[in-house]
């Protein structure tokens, strides 16, 4: 394994600002491309381990990996594309797949096959040897063929594509040795000559007619039968790409632009054109998959997928299908609530302990007290809030939540869901980026990016923080605890606070749905996309890399961001808390200032003013409730969640004052993680502003709804 450079010399790929970081010339540049679920990030990880970075594409929220790895005294450099089942692209991942392929230069691509399905992957191989012969198929997951009793010639296969083909199995990393072998042997070895798909004979005809002018305009540069199919099939997407790569459009440089022309008029003659024309050229590498592998793969039984499709059966059936995903939506939170309780406390109680040394410093070092309490007092103890509520239940959320992806099972909610979704004029995807904002709305809102249609995407971003995310259920659970639930007896408290918790959120579910279909109909009209959605195999998860990667990827990402935002907002407050005017403190002020707006939503001054100041966390709107109400210059907790009731009913709350928080928690403004996350990803402070206000107002409107109601009728 070698590491990566301190100060690498780089190549920027189409000088887009994507750099290749090469530690000498010689290192090969290695693009690992594939369909989605077939084993390629365990594989580009089992090679690369460690040794990797990611970032994003330029000019896309798309992310990038690269990883370096070494063989036999070669350095490689691993490039992990975005999956995608076809390089006739349609998304942001699409595109970005296809342009490294075609104008990245790379020096061979692995195309990473999933071995229980392998005709499905093959139209993707086929497409990129039409790019370059400089490929490697490696098909993956042989386990689990030879499980199902699937058996691949891979000497037939080898023969048919006229590329090497490696078995491997990535989880375990059987043959990944053989593999690279394979990829180092490509300058040395000649192969038998890659295949050349064979399209309709008028298809044929056109691409003889413009080749050669454009072999002539382009030289090596690109495969000229490549470049002349794209030419004619007129992909504007490629053809800006492919002009940014040559630095011209050949489309428009002479003879290519007459030769085009008369090749389209050719295939007018034949009734052929436009969507017709990419119809015929799906059809022949649908056809060319086919016949590969008829020869290359047999089945002992043609129930060898049986099992997966029984389990769909109940999982996917309207009747049983959401049922099981409100049970398992249950057992995830109830994990989440009654797992976290320890270690939150543990880890509270450490950090504020290292308080009170703090404070001991600044005491000995004769610091005055108003420094003490800004740092100490207002900023730290902020930060330990923060983190002793939101990194407990995050990590174990975000770990459940990927061994259901691991397993399978996150796409068939994008299933069921999918219809819903249409009816509100969204994508089905939707339904995993929501699943996503379970955990947190700033990993909700970059899941995003897995929706191919912009206004769609936009859609989802818009509504994402009407699912909670872990930062809101401390106040949800605790105010479900108090007010809710403490008739019922104890063994059953913790089950009857996760079916109303649970309840809760089908509410926000709900919501999701009526304003993504209002949105749908007013600022972000259109009709809803259709999309592939890929029912993938049941897996046994790698309970081990879940638990890495989720805490990793997930958690700490999201738990920095939410620090960095947390600092200056500990400040904020302990200003507000401490400094005086009029006998009053400036956070008295400003309650009693929102306190008649907030009582038309049912709520009072204080629990407005802790929601606007929580805005950098929510995870800190109870400390700052409990601060405001015993007027203390800090944020604390209370012993028992007893005392902390009799504190709100003695401060005027009843029943509507619990509902009505439990309301806007649920339906009110991002948090800053989220809004900065939604800038990002939109690159727009409009969508942002967009965003920040629609939950808002939902959340307003049925506040002032439900406790308008509740008054009218006498139900106080």
């Amino acid at each position: 394994m070698v590491g990566l450079a301190a100060n690498p010399t780089g190549i920027k790929w189409i000088d887009s600002g994507l750099t290749i970081n090469r530690e000498n010339p010689d290192d090969r540049v290695i693009a690992l491309a594939g369909n989605p679920n077939v084993g390629k990030s365990t594989v580009f990880n089992a090679l690369t381990g460690m040794n990797q970075h990611t970032g994003n594409w330029p000019g896309k929220t798309v992310t990038n990996a690269q990883g370096k790895c070494s063989y036999d005294g070669v350095n490689y450099i691993m490039v992990d594309i975005p999956g995608t089942y076809s390089l006739m692209a349609h998304s942001a991942e699409e595109e970005v797949a296809r342009d490294f392929i075609c104008f990245g230069s790379p020096d061979a691509v692995i195309v990473v096959c999933d071995a229980t399905c392998l005709e499905r992957n093959m139209n993707l191989v086929l497409q990129t040897i039409e790019i370059t012969d400089h490929v490697v198929v490696c098909v993956n997951l042989m386990d689990e063929a030879k499980k199902k009793h699937i058996h691949i010639d891979f000497g037939s296969l080898q023969k048919d594509l006229g590329v090497p083909v490696i078995g491997v199995t990535a989880r375990s990393g059987k043959k990944l040795g053989k593999l690279m072998e394979t990829v180092g042997s490509l300058k040395t070895e000649n192969f038998i000559r890659p295949i050349q798909l064979k399209y309709t004979a008028p298809i044929e005809e056109a691409i003889s007619i413009v080749e050669p002018a454009v072999k002539a305009c382009l030289g090596e540069k690109l495969n000229s039968r490549w470049a002349a199919l794209k030419l004619i099939d007129n992909d504007e997407s490629l053809l800006r790409s492919m002009s940014d790569y040559l630095g011209f459009n050949p489309a428009l440089e002479e003879p290519v632009a007459s030769k085009i022309a008369q090749a389209r008029q050719r295939l007018e003659e034949n009734g052929i054109s436009g969507e017709a024309l990419r119809d015929q050229i799906v059809s022949c590498l649908i056809i060319t998959a086919e016949g590969i592998c008829a020869d290359a793969v047999t089945f002992e039984s043609d129930s060898y997928n049986a099992r997966d499709r029984k389990i769909d059966r109940i999982l996917t059936s309207k009747w049983s299908g959401f049922p099981i995903m409100i049970l398992l939506l249950m057992l995830i939170f109830y994990i989440t609530i009654t797992g976290a309780n320890y270690p939150s406390a543990l880890l509270s109680d450490a950090l504020f302990r290292f308080q009170d040394i703090l404070l001991a410093f600044f005491s000995r070092i004769g610091a005055p007290s108003w420094v003490s309490g800004m740092l100490v007092m207002g900023i730290y103890r902020v930060l330990a809030w923060v983190v002793s509520v939101m990194l407990p239940p995050m990590a174990i959320f975000f770990p459940l939540f990927t061994l259901l992806e691991d397993l399978g099972y996150l796409p068939r909610i994008a299933f069921n869901l999918d219809k819903y979704f249409k009816k509100a004029h969204t994508c089905g995807k939707q339904a995993l980026t929501m699943c996503m904002g379970f955990g947190c709305n700033a990993c909700g809102v970059s899941g995003c990016r897995i929706i191919d249609s912009p206004r769609e995407r936009l859609i989802a971003t818009i509504t994402n923080c009407f699912v909670p995310c872990n930062g809101r259920f401390p106040t949800l659970v605790a105010i479900i605890s108090m007010f809710f639930v403490g008739t019922v007896s104890a063994p059953f408290q913790s089950f009857f606070s996760t079916c109303l918790l649970t309840g809760t959120i089908i509410l926000g579910i709900f919501m999701t749905f009526i304003v993504s279909k209002l949105l749908s109909v007013t600022i972000l009209k259109g009709i809803p996309s259709s999309f592939t959605l890929e029912l993938p195999p049941y897996r046994r998860p790698q309970i081990g890399k879940v638990i890495v990667r989720s805490i990793c990827d997930r958690t700490l990402f999201v738990l920095g961001r939410a620090v960095v935002v947390a600092a200056p907002a500990g400040l904020i407050i302990w200003l507000l808390a401490n400094i005086h005017v009029g006998g009053a403190s400036l956070l008295l002020h400003c309650s009693n200032f929102l306190d008649p707006f907030a009582n038309l939503l049912g709520l009072d001054g204080v629990i407005l003013l802790a929601f606007i100041l929580g805005f950098p966390a929510n995870e800190i709107v109870v400390p700052i409730i409990i601060m405001a109400y015993m007027s203390t210059g800090s944020i604390l907790e209370l012993g028992s969640l007893e005392e902390l009731k009799n504190l709100l009913l003695s401060n005027g709350w009843t029943w509507l004052t619990a509902v009505c928080t439990m309301l806007f928690s649920l339906m009110h403004w991002p948090c800053s993680t989220t809004c900065l996350t939604i800038h990002k990803e939109t690159q727009s402070w409009k969508w942002t502003a967009v965003s920040f206000a629609v939950p808002t107002a939902a959340g307003m409107v049925i506040c002032f709804l439900f406790a308008g109601t509740v008054r009218l009728l006498g139900l106080l």
